[in-house]
């Protein structure tokens, strides 16, 4: 059901209804912040609380490899060091670079 469909159902005004990023370890919701555009994975865990790892800050190491569970966390247009096709099917994003677009759901745990 998207959200506008929610939203009419329960008759709450879109206007009201903000983006979340929300982080998981598996089934369970270790925090959520509402969506800050242009903000990075990594500054939204910070600010829901959660530590995911970073060295490089740049995408080169893989360090803050975390999954897409729902939502979109677009690619560069080249794929840095710290990704490949792999892991990129299997919903790999680098929490340092990726930038979210609206809700967006990130399991902590890299895709194995």
């Amino acid at each position: 059901m998207s959200a506008n469909a929610v939203t009419a159902t329960l008759d709450v005004d879109p206007v009201t209804v903000r983006p979340v990023i929300r982080f998981l370890q598996g089934p369970t919701l270790l925090g959520q912040t509402p969506f800050v555009p242009g903000k990075t994975l990594v500054e939204h865990a910070e600010e829901a609380g959660v530590d995911i790892p970073t060295n490089c800050t740049s995408g080169t190491c893989g360090a803050c490899l975390v999954s897409l569970v729902y939502g979109d966390v677009p690619l560069p247009e080249e794929l840095p060091p710290g990704l490949d096709d792999f892991l990129v099917e299997e919903g790999g994003r680098l929490g340092c670079i990726g930038v979210p677009n609206g809700d967006v759901d990130i399991d902590i745990r890299p895709p194995l």
